[in-house]
């Protein structure tokens, strides 16, 4: 052990390489050389062993290694991948073995606290300025080698980067990623049942209730919540999780419990079977429209992945319990692929009830059937610039119950890449749509296209990647065509500058053009965001991001500075700042400091 608390082990793999040098890491804190011997290869790797529990005895760790050369472009691997496959694929690993049996770690317990303080004023309602004192705290204790227990208690999510706003033009919500630590952890285990598109828990859920009686979302917050999760052996994965959010009563909302059971079993090589069941449960409910006391789903998903990873696969069964107990309150899903080096065949089919609506999932549309044939070659020319390209159709078709076909896309796709690293995409769409109710594609409370109309487009879309190793970089992104009953003209893409070792700035932007026949919309939509991220020192960052988004009449400042000084103890100084777009005029602000502490016990 030395003064820093890292213990380094002498670790042998077994096979012979010419590697002269490895990239690895796990949550950034694993660092390592290694060297060469007649035999074999030996790396030395510094881990934070407080970070890390062992099965006592054990001797054999599943391994992978990369080598990129970026330079020539080139990505190479200690264990053979087939070119067709992903590098992070975990079908192709090796086993690492360590000299002597691994020894009993001691107990790995760490409580995080927390303190904050905050500022802020709704401008926008003429609120006067709201000054606030928090404190809470997390706790980590590892069970097994394998399972892990997690407490928090008023948690305190200031210090998380906003959302990276888009255009919405569907007609659907949009999905944006979890990015609370908390629910970040073993997120597969609670969030990997169904698709993305029909996915049974969606953890941005808790501390937001939906009032049916407005349809709008409520912000309540969360008091206490547990989380338990991980490998109780080698075929067997538990997660719990039960988080209590606290009472609203200006809106009149009470105390929400939120459960979520999941377990996987591990089957043939691979693959796995697992069921989850999802709570959501009023406590101490009355009797109001605002909120249902109640809101269920249990399901069942099969996952399959073969040894050498060329079949891939789920199927899926979930069933909604509900106030009222409604019929149709099922779905279900299929999805298969098959891949070899030069072709991959896929078809995946899915059917969401009338009345299967979860409250804590992610199901922005219902009572459909859908169906997703696809295939594409691969190609890998000896000679000339492109390195690989495929080229393929994918397809999407929709039918309504009671009605047939209400919508599909059908793609033809071309995409490579370039061996300096660059990359191209560019396909031809056709789209069909039936609008069951009326629909403004601007989203900017413009005239509506009607009801019961349908629409047939087509558009061509195209996307290029600059060479990722030089300093300054850009991707281009367009779309044009039809679009509805009119025409439409997008670009967008990100311009990016690369100053070693300090930082990056950078800018996010994305223009829409829309012209719909008279008397609907004719808009041009502007969403443009620099971003800039600094590394002062080791211990010392910053970042932020303006994001100006014309569709929801917003503009958004977050900048974030972050003082990590001791580790996994961080302060952070964050301000927030809203303005209206049309004519600057400030919506709300905000300016919190909030300081974390990491204790081992």
């Amino acid at each position: 052990i030395n003064p820093l608390g890292v213990r380094r082990e002498a670790l042998i793999v077994e096979g012979g390489t010419d590697f002269d040098q490895f990239q690895t890491s796990w949550d950034n804190k694993w660092d390592g050389t290694a060297a060469i011997h007649d035999d074999h290869w030996s790396l030395e790797i510094a881990i934070p062993f407080s970070t890390l529990r062992f099965n006592e005895g054990s001797q054999k760790w599943r391994f992978q290694c990369y080598r990129f050369d970026t330079q020539s472009n080139e990505q190479m691997t200690w264990v053979r991948i087939p070119r067709n496959q992903s590098l992070i694929n975990l079908a192709f690993m090796g086993d690492l073995h360590w000299e002597e049996p691994l020894r009993k770690t001691g107990a790995n317990i760490a409580v995080i606290p927390y303190a904050s303080t905050a500022w802020a004023r709704d401008y926008e309602n003429g609120a006067a300025a709201d000054f606030k004192n928090n404190f809470g705290g997390d706790a980590k204790v590892g069970i097994t080698p394998g399972l892990n227990l997690d407490l928090t208690f008023n948690p305190d999510f200031s210090q998380v980067e906003v959302d990276r706003q888009i255009t919405n033009l569907t007609r659907f919500e949009v999905f944006f990623p979890e990015r609370r630590q908390f629910f970040t952890e073993n997120s597969d285990l609670f969030g990997g049942f169904g698709d993305e598109r029909i996915n049974p828990f969606f953890s941005r859920r808790i501390g937001i209730v939906a009032d049916t009686a407005s349809g709008s979302n409520i912000e309540n917050a969360i008091l206490y919540g547990v989380r338990l999760s991980g490998k109780l052996n080698d075929d067997w994965r538990v997660g719990l999780l039960n988080m209590t959010t606290d009472a609203d009563r200006m809106n009149g909302l009470p105390n929400f419990n939120y459960t979520v059971a999941a377990v996987q079993r591990k089957v043939f090589s691979r693959s796995n079977v697992g069921m989850i069941l999802v709570n959501k449960q009023a406590l101490n409910p009355h009797e109001t429209d605002l909120y249902d006391r109640y809101d269920r789903v249990i399901g069942l998903d099969y996952t399959l992945a073969s040894a050498d990873n060329r079949w891939n696969g789920k199927t899926f069964l979930h069933k909604n319990i509900a106030i009222g107990n409604p019929d149709d309150a099922i779905t279900h899903g299929l999805a298969l692929s098959f891949r070899e080096r030069k072709y991959q065949v896929s078809w995946s089919h899915a059917y969401v009830g009338e009345h299967y609506d979860p409250q804590v999932g992610f199901v922005p549309r219902k009572d459909f059937f859908r169906i997703d044939p696809a295939f594409g070659f691969f190609f890998y020319p000896q000679r000339g610039a492109l390195n690989d390209f495929e080229v393929g159709v994918e397809t999407n078709f929709i039918f309504t119950n009671g009605f047939g076909r209400s919508d599909h896309d059908i793609e033809i796709e071309f995409s490579g890449q370039f061996k300096n690293s660059t990359r191209i995409r560019a396909g031809l769409t056709h789209r069909y749509t039936y609008l069951f109710e009326e629909f403004d594609p601007t989203r900017t409370d413009s005239e509506p296209l009607p009801a019961d109309s349908e629409y047939n487009d087509i558009s061509f879309r195209a996307s290029y990647s600059s060479d990722q190793r030089k300093a300054f970089g850009y991707r281009l992104n367009t779309n044009i065509g039809e679009f509805f009953d009119g025409f439409r003209a997008s670009i967008g893409g990100n311009l990016s500058y690369r100053f070693q070792p300090f930082g990056t700035v950078a800018i996010n932007y994305n223009i829409d053009y829309i012209d719909l026949k008279e008397p609907y919309a004719e808009e041009t939509l502007f969403l443009i965001g620099p971003r800039i991220d600094l590394t002062f020192s080791k211990s010392l960052f910053f970042s932020a991001i303006i994001q100006y988004n014309d569709q929801t009449d917003n503009m958004n400042i977050n900048a974030r500075l972050q003082w990590r000084f001791k580790p996994v103890s961080d302060l952070f100084i964050v301000y927030t700042d809203n303005y209206l777009t049309d004519g600057f005029v400030v919506r709300n602000r905000s300016l919190v400091a909030k300081a974390t502490y990491w204790l081992n016990l």
